[in-house]
């Protein structure tokens, strides 16, 4: 997918640019800065003592040397006061200017740390927002696949409220599949059913039969509709809404190549995440996503997590897809796209 937040150690990352928080002199420091010159070899010391330093908010390119990428961005990140000194607008810039190096330089893919949310104080919550949302606008008008990398956790930290939104709306509706079948073993005795099911089971065959009222946590009605495939009703949607197919699959974090994949074969079977991705990028309501999950033979449960924190932000009409990721990885859950 093109944007992905992962656990790693940056210098591991094998790319074609990695992103270092560096100080304004480029000759080293610590935290990301020390590990990567540490791992880079002489050769990056060497070389960015030739580059005069680089002024905070602004962004110089080396070679990568001994690191498994092409070439080293470095970037140096505000020190945090109070928010009044342009701290956000130099922290924005920072990943302005990385991005626009790396695609002046032809780069597909690019890992950056979270700048300035170490030692230089920036708020962590804030310092994640300003990467979430700078990278998310330029991916929006670039195909990229950019790395948001996470060494330590610590520094991922939702907004106290988002947080507490999504765990209570989980606390609220998230069932516990286990108890769900032993609910209905009590109730009907021993089935057998491969998927959590709302409706009672068929007397003749003891299986799960269909049910035509909605069951009592809102899940969907399982009712198939064979006339149009999961791709030709995502383009028809695309044609609906009045968006291009790049916008959309932009919007959905999708690689153009997957979507091409998708737009010329009519019987594409999507994984569950990129199916809701273009749900979300489509800003489809709770029934029109389970319409297009189903195409993919696909279900939301309120036994699975991921699904209720996907219900959460469609219902409060949230189709922002680089939170809704954010939001996942937090709840260490699988992230949406391709």
């Amino acid at each position: 997918m093109p944007f992905q937040i992962i656990r790693q150690d940056i210098t591991k990352i094998e790319c074609d640019a990695i992103v270092n928080a560096a100080n304004e002199t480029l000759m080293g420091g610590g935290g990301v800065d020390g590990a990567i010159h540490a791992a880079a070899g002489r050769g990056l010391l060497e070389e960015c003592a030739t580059l005069g330093g680089c002024k905070t908010g602004d962004a110089k390119i080396t070679g990568g040397y001994n690191l498994p990428c092409k070439y080293v961005i470095h970037t140096v990140g505000p020190v945090w006061y109070d928010g009044n000194f342009g701290e956000k607008e130099k922290l924005e810039s920072c990943y302005k200017k990385s991005l626009e190096l790396a695609k002046a330089k032809g780069c597909e893919s690019v890992a950056f740390p979270i700048i300035s949310a170490g030692a230089y104080g920036y708020p962590k919550d804030e310092a994640l927002r300003v990467a979430i949302d700078t990278i998310g606008s330029f991916l929006l008008e670039n195909d990229m696949l950019v790395y948001l990398v996470v060494f330590d956790t610590g520094v991922f930290n939702l907004s106290t409220k988002l947080f507490a939104d999504v765990k209570a709306y989980i606390d609220n509706n998230y069932a516990d599949e286990n108890l769900l079948r032993r609910g209905r073993t009590e109730q009907f005795g021993n089935i057998s059913c491969s998927e959590p099911c709302y409706a009672p089971p068929s007397p003749a065959s003891k299986m799960c039969a269909p049910y035509s009222p909605a069951p009592p946590c809102g899940m969907m009605n399982f009712k198939f509709e064979l006339d149009e495939s999961f791709s030709q009703m995502l383009l028809r949607k695309i044609d609906e809404k009045g968006i291009t197919d790049s916008a959309c699959y932009k919007k959905a974090n999708i690689d153009r190549k997957l979507f091409s994949k998708i737009r010329n074969d009519v019987n594409y079977k999507p994984k569950k995440s990129t199916a809701i991705a273009f749900a979300i990028a489509l800003e489809l309501n709770l029934s029109e996503t389970e319409e297009l999950l189903r195409k993919a033979g696909f279900a939301l449960s309120h036994s699975n997590k991921f699904d209720v924190i996907i219900e959460y932000f469609i219902k409060n009409s949230n189709y922002n897809i680089f939170e809704i990721n954010e939001t996942l990885f937090a709840f260490d859950q699988s992230l949406l796209g391709a």
